[in-house]
């Protein structure tokens, strides 16, 4: 029986190309969330939803002096937590999610974050997305983080047609070798929060515009796109 067909070569060719001009235009890509260890990028993550990396760095700084290690958040005090993160929204939620996962990985990983997929998925607040970006900045594992960002532009640069997450994060596996994945996905998340915009994207001054199949979307006039690139601060 043949093997199944390789994805397009033409679609293959610009898309890891765009990658490349990327990389030109965003040499500094990386996690804007502030970690020094892998449970303070989970914890970070997990609070990152639904809000702004910004916000979240606001307050990891004093979360994270309080609470050092997984049986620190199992043992909190919910109401104490709760008023250290409520600036980051659905607060209530996010500290059943934290003291389940201290629970959780004191009772399953001896109080350490695992290194695979496999197991992050099974712990409280956390999904692909999240696990992902842990794997992939915390533990040097390849991970391709499909955010809202890396979503949109996925389907704008023709890499996927596919709106559910872990559809698009195959689509675009299968375009790219996994050691690309990681630092791909920053670099698309860096450009959707800057350039390629949900609402008005800035065609006119994209790097990659001669490449993309969606140029034109958004305004192609250079001084008025120009207006509309954004530097910062990020959601």
């Amino acid at each position: 029986m043949p093997s199944s067909p390789p994805p397009a070569t033409a679609l293959v060719r610009r898309a890891r190309r765009i990658n490349r001009e990327l990389a030109e235009l965003y040499p500094d890509a990386h996690c804007e969330l502030d970690f020094s260890n892998p449970l303070e990028l989970l914890v970070a993550t997990i609070l990152s939803a639904q809000t702004t990396d910004r916000r979240v760095n606001m307050v990891t700084p004093t979360l994270f002096a309080r609470y050092r290690t997984a049986a620190d958040y199992a043992a909190a005090d919910r109401a104490e937590l709760e008023k250290m993160i409520q600036p980051t929204g659905f607060f209530r939620a996010k500290t059943t999610s934290l003291i389940g996962l201290g629970q959780a990985l004191c009772d399953r990983y001896g109080g350490e974050v695992p290194g695979r997929l496999a197991d992050l998925v099974t712990l409280p607040g956390v999904g692909r997305k999240t696990a992902n970006v842990v794997l992939g900045n915390a533990f040097n594992v390849p991970g391709i983080t499909v955010d809202t960002h890396f979503a949109r532009l996925s389907r704008r640069f023709g890499w996927s047609a596919n709106s559910d997450p872990v559809k698009i994060e195959q689509d675009v596996a299968r375009l790219f070798p996994k050691s690309d994945w990681t630092m791909l996905s920053h670099r698309l998340i860096w450009h959707g929060r800057r350039i390629c915009h949900a609402r008005k994207p800035a065609c006119g001054a994209c790097g990659v515009a001669r490449l993309c199949p969606s140029f034109g979307i958004g305004p192609t006039d250079a001084s008025v796109a120009r207006k509309l690139v954004k530097t910062g601060p990020f959601s």
